[in-house]
């Protein structure tokens, strides 16, 4: 083969050899340029726009909360808990905050004399129904007599989940003043102690029951 029939074999070879790509190559040079054209072509929307997708619904309200037989009047948004506005807005700690799912029962309160957990409600759904919280439980210096057997028995040690305990234990005993230890335990099966207080927390409902 002549010298210049080796050239151009070697300049049709180069030509190839210039036209092939690799599969990653192509496809992460396509990625590149999609990724590009989406950042030219869609721009992040603008604040206004960003609400007008939220789904319709109420956005804030004012309310009246009926707590402790004190009636409050609170602007709250629309995904606000009971738990938070008892807590934040109110200023009634005594609930606890404790999973936030609806799982331990720290934040046990009665509405309407059921027990229930604030965390799992809405406050916008229970306007006008009768919110009773521990810090209602006592009258004046006066404590419930719930509170005064817990206290006797020892039926607590970080005292985290007493408040809970204790508002589950009146939805109990306002039922049934004279409950017998399975009745307790099955009341209170939605309030979890991490101390494990347990044999006292129940010596203190039965005793409570049997002072009532």
């Amino acid at each position: 083969m002549g010298e210049k029939e080796k050239n151009l074999s070697k300049e049709k070879k180069e030509k190839r050899d210039s036209l092939k790509v690799s599969r990653r190559s192509f496809l992460k040079g396509m990625g590149t340029t999609a990724i590009a054209a989406s950042m030219t072509t869609l721009p992040t929307p603008a604040l206004p726009e960003a609400e007008a997708a939220l789904p319709p619904g109420l956005k804030e309200a004012t309310v009246q909360l009926n707590v402790n037989d004190r009636v409050y009047r609170v602007k709250v948004k629309s995904h606000w808990t009971l738990l938070d506005v008892l807590r934040r807005e109110l200023g009634l700690t005594g609930t606890k905050k404790a999973c936030d799912r609806g799982n331990c029962g720290a934040c046990t309160v009665l509405i309407d004399g059921r027990a229930v957990y604030a965390c799992s409600l809405l406050a916008i759904q229970v306007q006008g129904r009768k919110i009773l919280t521990v810090e209602g439980l006592r009258n004046g210096d006066q404590l419930h007599p719930i509170q005064k057997a817990f206290s006797v028995q020892g039926a607590y040690q970080c005292g985290f989940c007493t408040s809970g305990q204790m508002m589950a234990a009146k939805a109990l005993l306002d039922k049934n003043p004279k409950p017998i230890e399975k009745e307790v335990r099955l009341a209170l099966a939605g309030n979890v102690c991490r101390c494990s207080a347990y044999p006292k927390i129940i010596e203190a409902v039965l005793s409570a029951g049997e002072g009532r």
